[in-house]
């Protein structure tokens, strides 16, 4: 009995022994850790345009409109001949450079409208930090000019007030749906009495079709439920909307929406 089990013992050992050499022979690939950007005033512009390349292809959800060339000028390609944005930002309005073009492009963008599109363009504080937005503005500059925005500017913005947030409205005051649906750009993606976006559900007769409970989910929680036929779009709808929205803006598109049978 006991060398059946000492056959055993040995074996396990020897089959053990195997395996552990073999893990140490084969190359062990160690976890990638998400490469964590300080921006401040010591970032490079190299940085800076690195960092916002990320946001607009990823945070910033800009290739929603940008670069289709219907809802929003094309910024990284050509544009009715002009090339990409930074080889024309510091001509497209009178009296400001490339950088402060797109600094107001993004923070106060219902200041200079682009001829032939509409003012669809949200302030993008109300998602970006400053220091992301400057990024953003470096990425852009970098699309065929020359990236000037210096960490500088970063520890200038952040000096400046923060980024606005939604006040509530006074007690009784009632607030007007449509106009919080074209404060947010709502138009960019969804239709309203034919007029409109195809990104995202027509808006027209959506509470003929849901209830307010999932009005409020897919407003708050867009990607919990993605409408049949817009799911190739389904990152394209802001996450953030239930932290911008105040409690009675969210229930006025809730009930507005509702209505629309």
């Amino acid at each position: 009995m006991w060398q059946t089990n000492l056959k055993v013992l040995t074996v396990g050992a020897l089959v053990l022994g195997f395996f552990t050499m073999v893990a140490h022979i084969v190359p062990q690939q160690a976890s990638e850790v998400p490469e964590v950007l300080t921006l401040g005033a010591g970032a490079t512009p190299e940085m800076l345009a690195a960092a916002g390349e990320k946001i607009f292809s990823g945070a910033g959800g800009c290739t929603s409109c940008h670069g289709l060339g219907t809802r929003a000028p094309n910024l990284v390609t050509d544009e009715r001949g002009a090339g990409p944005i930074g080889a024309r930002c510091g001509k497209q309005e009178a009296g400001k450079d490339c950088k402060t073009y797109l600094w107001e492009a993004l923070t106060a963008p219902a200041a200079f409208v682009v001829k032939g599109y509409q003012p669809i363009m949200l302030d993008q504080r109300r998602t970006l930090s400053v220091d992301q937005i400057w990024a953003l503005v470096a990425y852009l500059e970098s699309n065929g000019g020359e990236v000037t925005v210096t960490g500088q500017d970063i520890v200038d913005a952040q000096a400046a007030a923060g980024a606005p947030k939604p006040a509530a409205a006074p007690a009784g005051e009632r607030i007007d749906a449509v106009a919080v649906l074209g404060e947010f750009g709502c138009s960019a993606c969804h239709k309203l009495k034919g007029e409109g976006g195809e990104i995202g559900p027509a808006f027209d007769g959506m509470g003929g079709r849901l209830t307010k409970d999932y009005l409020r989910e897919a407003i708050v929680d867009p990607k919990a439920k993605v409408a049949k036929g817009y799911e190739e779009n389904k990152d394209m709808m802001p996450v953030a909307f239930g932290e911008q929205l105040t409690k009675e803006q969210l229930n006025a598109l809730i009930d507005y929406l509702a209505s629309l049978k």
